[in-house]
């Protein structure tokens, strides 16, 4: 039998100067968009893919722009049950949002628009296909009447 394939992922470690706060913001902001989360200080996570990789070496160039230091890594999680912990994380975070969405699909006058924007720019954090977010496309569809999403 074989052994499960180790997932690969991107890891951003970086340090930006304290002043402008702007600029730390503004890191902030783009690594929580991408979805990434924080396993320790400033070193941030992501599933390792060709798009999430050259996201964050963008991210990295425009850290020394400001003035800050930046380190892009692939790697393999060693530890067991490190990466299912990991694995977790980053559904738990998406299934939230897709919860609110279906929520919010329940309420009369919903601005189904609005749950479509929220629905595509949880749906670019889900690296790994929730089965909420299917769920959640399909009633949105169903809302849309049959419009996709």
């Amino acid at each position: 039998m074989k052994a499960p394939q180790a997932r690969t992922w991107v890891l951003l470690v970086y340090k930006v100067p304290r002043e402008p706060t702007s600029h730390r913001a503004y890191v902030w902001r783009k690594l929580k968009r991408l979805g990434a989360l924080l396993v320790h200080d400033a070193v941030w996570v992501l599933p390792a893919t060709p798009w999430t990789q050259e996201q964050l070496q963008w991210l990295a160039v425009e850290i020394l722009e400001l003035g800050g230091d930046a380190h892009v890594w692939v790697s393999h999680e060693l530890l067991v049950g490190q990466e299912e912990a990991l694995i977790q994380q980053f559904q738990q975070r998406v299934d939230t949002v897709y919860q609110e969405i279906l929520h919010a699909l329940k309420q009369e006058d919903v601005d189904l628009i609005a749950l479509s924007r929220k629905y595509q720019q949880v749906k670019m954090q889900d690296y790994f296909q929730s089965e909420q977010g299917e769920l959640v496309r399909t009633q949105l569809l169903s809302a849309r009447g049959g419009r996709d999403v």
